[in-house]
């Protein structure tokens, strides 16, 4: 028989809901897998194994999901009286116990989750790789060598691990789809305000952050969408409403959509890796065999040159005002030695910044995202009436450990930013986009294929990206990791 742990979660709710396996079992299953190798991997960072064999043991709320384990990134999600750190050693170090439960933690919950613990991340997310100076490096089960990817880069590894079907994620600029493609997974950034930041984080970046999960399977990845999304009160904005919940996305016909493809960068500054060419290629002839028309063609915004300077500026200001908070939290101030010098450099930015460079920057921001919107504005409204942009997720196959940060801080960001060329334009428009593992390289690792919907349509991603996985299935390929 298959192992618990080895199937999706929609598999293994199903079998709590038979009464075939107690939620105390699956509990106990994960906990042993992450007791047995995560001193490799270094995904999971903090431990709540009692409290959640304890939770297993009660009476869990009756939802989608009830009894299957979850692992919290260490970033968001607070928990009223645990610890979320944010891959800040002072945090970490003072044991900061948050007051009380996020939306999303208490979604999470009803949904009928148990919580084993939190995932590692970067220092504040501010990177695509997790090797935080406060926690070891999260090491990537494909090859313990190359990156995760960041900032869900732990939680990535526990799901590529097999620790648990299902992990929270969250993505400013890439940090749900970029892990999901280095680990082999699924990872869909949903639209702005899709699932609700509050009480505590009205926007983040400018409204570029959003949660989600990363799972193995698509039609987890509807399922808890479905459980997580909606407003609360007060949120500056919502997203708008899907016609249906996403599971029954799964498997309903494509039709005939048009495509945009794109297969590398335009200028030499990116990453411009064959493997990334090839996994893209592979998309659009499986696109193709679905019935879409598909043909090489990009919004004309989307490689501006002045996009990333002006998104980089709301980033600044937003770590000054998130170390800002923070300190408040501790009672002192955060110097500059206890941060990594890349979030130093940021607050410095964020701090010499004037309220009117801010607001331009934003300002040029949302005329930017008017011009990208035209790709899939259809024709009859002036647009050019394209349905998807496919992309290669990231530059390159998953990088060595240290590759970001070997040449030094300066060279760091010049690195970071080659290797994400196509993810946080869908941040900063606030559109759907998915990660879905189409491509392995000839060593065996993961390379991610992007795929971009308009304005609020996670319905039309879910059902495209569960036909890929029918066409190509990926469930099969694990890492060489012991049961």
């Amino acid at each position: 028989m298959t192992e618990p742990t080895e199937l999706d979660a929609t598999a293994q709710a199903d079998l709590v809901r038979r009464g075939e396996v107690s939620p105390a079992e699956l509990v106990d299953a994960a906990i042993a897998r992450i007791e047995a190798t995560n001193a490799q991997f270094a995904a999971v960072i903090r431990e709540r194994f009692d409290a959640a064999r304890a939770e297993a043991a009660g009476t869990l709320p009756d939802g989608p999901f009830r009894g299957v384990p979850l692992l919290l990134k260490d970033m968001g999600a607070h928990m009223a009286g645990e610890e979320t750190c944010y891959g800040l050693a002072p945090l970490r170090d003072a044991q900061i116990r948050w007051r009380r439960d996020s939306h999303l933690a208490e979604a999470f919950r009803a949904a009928g989750f148990v919580v084993l613990g939190r995932t590692n991340v970067p220092e504040l997310g501010t990177t695509v790789t997790t090797e935080p100076a406060a926690n070891a490096p999260a090491r990537n089960p494909w090859d313990p060598t190359r990156s995760t990817g960041g900032s869900s880069g732990g939680s990535a590894a526990a799901v590529a691990a097999g620790y648990v079907p299902v992990a929270h994620a969250s993505d400013g600029g890439g940090s749900i789809r970029v892990p999901a493609s280095e680990c082999g997974l699924v990872g869909l950034k949903p639209s702005r305000a899709r699932v609700s930041q509050g009480p505590d984080v009205g926007e983040g970046w400018a409204g570029a952050t959003i949660d989600g999960v990363v799972t193995r399977s698509v039609r987890d990845t509807a399922a808890v969408l479905d459980a997580i999304a909606g407003p609360m009160p007060g949120d500056p904005y919502a997203a708008p409403p899907l016609p249906r919940p996403l599971v029954e996305e799964v498997g309903a016909p494509v039709g005939r959509l048009r495509v945009g493809l794109v297969d590398a960068p335009p200028h030499e500054r990116w990453l411009d890796s064959p493997e990334c060419r090839a996994a893209v290629a592979r998309a659009g002839r499986l696109l193709e065999d679905l019935g879409c028309d598909v043909e090489p063609a990009a919004p004309a915004a989307f490689f501006d040159d002045g996009f990333s300077r002006h998104f980089n500026a709301t980033i600044a200001a937003d770590t000054a005002r998130m170390l800002t908070d923070l300190e408040r939290v501790l009672g002192r101030e955060i110097t500059d030695d206890e941060l990594e010098p890349r979030n130093a450099h940021y607050r410095a930015a964020g701090h010499r910044m004037t309220s009117a460079e801010y607001l331009g920057a934003r300002a040029w921001l949302g005329s930017w995202c008017r011009r990208m919107a035209r790709f899939w504005t259809p024709a009859a409204d002036g647009g050019q009436g394209f349905d998807l942009l496919v992309t290669p997720t990231v530059g390159a196959p998953p990088p060595e450990l240290g590759w970001f940060t070997a040449a030094g801080p300066r060279e760091e960001g010049r690195r970071i930013g080659a290797f994400i060329p196509y993810t946080a334009q869908a941040n900063v428009t606030g559109q759907p986009a998915v990660s879905l593992p189409l491509h392995t390289t000839d060593a065996g690792l993961p390379v991610g294929v992007q795929l971009v919907a308009g304005a609020g349509r996670e319905d039309l991603l879910v059902r495209v990206a569960a036909a890929l996985e029918e066409a190509a299935p990926w469930a099969a390929r694990r890492p060489p990791v012991p049961a």
